[in-house]
């Protein structure tokens, strides 16, 4: 159905051209709000009443007659409607419905998805301090970042995934000190124990494996301990490197994979951030004040001017924020998407603030963002706050353990990012219809039974007669299918994984019915093969959609 839509669109523009010079660029079409009205729709009468001195309705009948005159309408379309005030409602013929099954067929996993093209976009996602283990929320940027990834790959986009995290501050040395308390015999509730310490068993486990002079390996770096106590550096170095493994290895059983990782440190130890300090000075957009440096941020929208420096000479958080995006700009990625949590919002002006004023030629509203709120987890119907290992949360090794990498991406992605959601753990394991992954995966499933209990060559479907295919019930499946393109193109442009995993159970609850509407496998040959070809279609679209999600697609439950 794509090659028919792309026809009749050509041909509505060629139409409007002809009406109003310049119109064509501006031809579309648009879904029904009511199924029922039809299965396009154009409002091009009301569009062109006014620019043309005429009666939207009037004008609407006299493009419907132009349309049905071109040879891609009388083939295609089966009527036009004008409703309302004229607007075009467009029925089409059975059989351009049916040309979806053949696309699907044809295309395989490449269905929905666009050419290459030379636009690179870095997405910047999990971004975790290597204080501890990852959590849920992690989990859900993670989820998240991926399948934004996915999406934008998805419309040929040149997709670079990017992990920054902090490698030196206030935390990490909070991580050094309590492991080294922890080598030394300490524990939490001594009173030595500092209260901002790190409580959580890991620690533990860290300063057992720093005493034995073990060596960890993570895809960043590699660094044998000295075994040591005194030795806090030592000590601070072997528990990144520990805690950078240990994130690793749970993104790796979460099936998440990154290009690079960018160490904030880099950013001083290159000079990158005095550089931005100065050109930010040179530039005129910084003063004095109090014994600190500001940024002029409220020239660029901000409520309030930020500090840069503090009195004591150290550097605001976000002042290595504007110099990490002007190196992301100046290694030639034009579109940059940032995957935080909702705490990161105060953050966003005075970033955007920071690089407009820098003048090196980024544009507004560089970089985009996605904002994710915290994931409540819910188990026998109570709450569950704290992991034994991590001493005060969730973590997401935790929640994979408890389910599978599943259940948690398409849980975590089955909302906006923006709203609150709570994981129920009991639901993730239910193999029902109320858990929505093990529905469309069933649907999945079972399809490939049916498939398999007909033991053919699926390859020879392609081709076969879809005449057959006339029901209400295929119909509808026919049309949902076909939705799927423009489905995938808006979810990438608007970062909205969760519009997938909407359509996979809406695609999934429309199969089910289709299955309990018509049996596949009757005697009837030509029939027979018709079903099949839509079924195998409607397989194939699911396991693409699963795919954007980074979700399996199983052959068998």
């Amino acid at each position: 159905m794509l090659l028919v839509k792309q026809e009749l669109l050509a041909a509505l523009a060629n139409t409007l051209e002809s009406f109003s010079p310049g119109a064509g660029a501006k031809a579309a079409f648009e879904s029904p709000k009511v199924a029922a009205h039809g299965d396009l729709a154009s409002t091009a009468g009301m569009q062109l009443a006014k620019p043309l001195a005429r009666k939207p309705r009037e004008l609407a009948e006299d493009i419907s007659a132009a349309l049905k005159a071109t040879p891609a309408f009388a083939q295609w379309v089966d009527a036009i409607e004008i409703a309302g005030p004229g607007f075009l409602n467009i029925r089409l013929k059975t059989a351009a419905k049916q040309q979806v099954v053949r696309e699907v067929l044809a295309a395989g996993e490449a269905f929905g998805r666009q050419p290459a093209r030379s636009d690179r976009v870095l997405v910047e996602f999990v971004s975790a301090n290597p204080t501890g283990p990852l959590h849920v929320g992690h989990g859900r940027q993670a989820a998240l970042g991926d399948a934004i990834c996915n999406l934008l790959a998805s419309q040929g986009a040149q997709v670079w995934r990017e992990f920054y995290y902090n490698d030196a501050g206030v935390q990490i040395q909070t991580l050094a000190t309590s492991t080294q308390l922890r080598a030394k015999g300490f524990k939490p509730g001594d009173a030595e124990w500092p209260e901002q310490a790190y409580n959580g068993e890991y620690i533990a486990d860290i300063a057992e494996d720093f005493k034995a002079k073990k060596t960890v390996r993570s895809d960043d770096r590699e660094y044998t301990a000295s075994g040591d106590v005194d030795d806090i550096d030592s000590i601070r170095q072997f528990a990144v490197a520990y805690l950078r493994h240990e994130q690793d290895l749970d993104l790796k059983a979460f099936q998440v994979r990154f290009d690079n990782y960018y160490l904030e440190s880099s950013l001083y130890t290159s000079g990158r951030v005095e550089a931005t300090v100065k050109r930010l000075v040179e530039a005129g957009k910084t003063y004095e004040q109090d014994g600190a440096l500001w940024l002029k941020s409220t020239d660029y929208g901000d409520d309030k001017d930020r500090v840069m420096r503090k009195g004591d000479g150290s550097y605001t958080y976000f002042v290595p924020d504007v110099a990490y995006h002007i190196a992301k700009w100046e290694r030639g990625f034009g579109e940059v998407v940032n995957i935080q949590g909702t705490d990161h919002h105060g953050t966003i002006a005075r970033v955007r603030a920071g690089l407009q004023a820098a003048n090196v030629g980024i544009p507004a509203g560089y970089p985009e963002y996605v904002l994710h709120t915290m994931v409540r987890v819910m188990r026998g119907g109570e709450e569950v706050k704290i992991s034994k290992r991590a001493g005060s949360y969730v973590t997401l090794r935790d929640l994979i353990e408890w389910t599978s990498t599943d259940a948690v991406r398409f849980f975590l992605l089955s909302r906006k990012p923006d709203t609150e959601y709570t994981f129920d753990i009991d639901l993730a394991l239910a193999q029902n219809n109320d858990n929505p992954v093990y529905y469309v995966q069933y649907a999945h499933a079972r399809i490939c039974s049916v498939l398999a209990a007909w033991g053919g060559d699926s390859a020879a479907l392609a081709d076969v007669d879809l005449a057959p295919l006339q029901s209400p019930a295929a119909q509808a499946l026919l049309l949902l299918l076909a939705k799927y393109p423009d489905m995938l193109a808006a979810a990438a442009k608007d970062f909205a994984p969760h519009d997938v995993t909407f359509y996979l159970r809406e695609l999934a609850a429309c199969y089910h019915s289709y299955y309990d509407a018509e049996r596949i496998l009757v005697d009837d040959e030509p029939v027979k093969r018709a079903r099949l070809a839509l079924v195998a279609a409607t397989a194939q679209v699911l396991h693409n959609g699963l795919a954007i999600l980074g979700v399996s697609a199983p052959r068998k439950m």
